[in-house]
């Protein structure tokens, strides 16, 4: 690719050479100045990734967060630098974004939970019972169980 080419296209700086200032928000502007990007590739990438979604303001204006940066970041540099195909970068990026399956519970535990229960009930009738013996048993109020 020429020197020529590559400015045209905005593609020159590697994706770990791109520094995201401190901001809350960024601009489509701002960002495609920040990642060597045309605003048009940010909004179809809009399309191709769900996982891109900036909030628009009250003017209609695509408002950037910080993670929304990373993202177009990363993305950009799994097309352009890693070769990944649109498709490819979407299916490594949902992948990478579901959360791995926990090991289901142990079958003891709900019986852990219930005798843990049954003993807080004894534990509340012992108690009851205690004040009842001093004569001091609170009424319960009617309606509540």
């Amino acid at each position: 690719m020429s020197t020529a080419t590559t400015r045209k296209s905005g593609i020159r700086k590697k994706s770990e050479e791109i520094e995201i200032p401190d901001k809350l928000y960024f601009r489509i502007g701002e960002v495609g100045r920040l990642c060597h990007l045309p605003p048009y590739v940010l909004r179809f990438w809009e399309t191709e990734f769900p996982q891109l979604k900036p909030s628009k303001g009250s003017t209609g204006q695509r408002m950037y967060r910080r993670r929304d940066v990373e993202f177009v970041v990363r993305i950009r540099k799994l097309l352009y630098e890693d070769g990944y195909t649109i498709a490819g970068a979407r299916h490594l990026l949902k992948a990478e974004g579901r959360p791995t399956k926990s090991q289901p519970g142990l079958p003891l535990q709900s019986v852990v939970k219930q005798d843990g229960l049954r003993r807080v009930r004894q534990q509340l009738q012992e108690i009851l019972g205690l004040l009842s013996a001093k004569g001091k048993a609170p009424r319960p109020a009617a309606g509540r169980h």
